[in-house]
């Protein structure tokens, strides 16, 4: 055989096998996740109220049916469960990006009462993400950020 036929014979096997892996890796299910993920809180001032924002883009094959989100001081070492969340009121507004990924934001408008009340020092975040498949995913520190007196 020559080199040039067995060269030819290479260059053809590669093109061929980069593209089944190619198909193979678009064709792989996506599990759930969170990514870009973000929490801030600025403080009330004046006459503008504070606010508090978490935000993370939440992905699976199946698309996404909701984000719960507990914010929590971290001295307290709550620990909160997977039951807990499912349980909770507290639900993320998600925004279909793509097929497989929502933007998905919990916000909060903070009254100088209330931000008075809050415990300063660092706050977490525990979110649990449930896809259309019925696919959950718990993630017990999402998030940190600080409130500051």
């Amino acid at each position: 055989m020559s080199k040039r036929v067995l060269i030819g014979s290479f260059v053809g096997a590669l093109v061929v096998g980069g593209a089944a892996a190619g198909f193979a890796m678009a064709s792989s299910p996506t599990k759930l996740s969170l990514e870009n993920t973000s929490a801030r809180y600025t403080a009330p001032s004046g006459d503008s109220a504070g606010s508090f924002s978490f935000t993370t883009d939440v992905s699976d094959d199946s698309g996404v049916t909701s984000l719960h989100v507990l914010p929590w001081p971290a001295d307290l070492e709550l620990d909160p469960t997977e039951k807990e969340l499912r349980d909770t009121e507290e639900t993320a507004t998600c925004r279909k990006t793509s097929d497989e990924t929502s933007r998905c934001t919990y916000a909060l408008e903070v009254t100088e009462e209330e931000a008075a009340a809050l415990e300063a020092g660092t706050w977490k975040i525990t979110a649990l993400a449930t896809a259309k498949d019925g696919d959950t995913l718990f993630v017990p520190s999402a998030a940190t950020f600080e409130i500051k007196h």
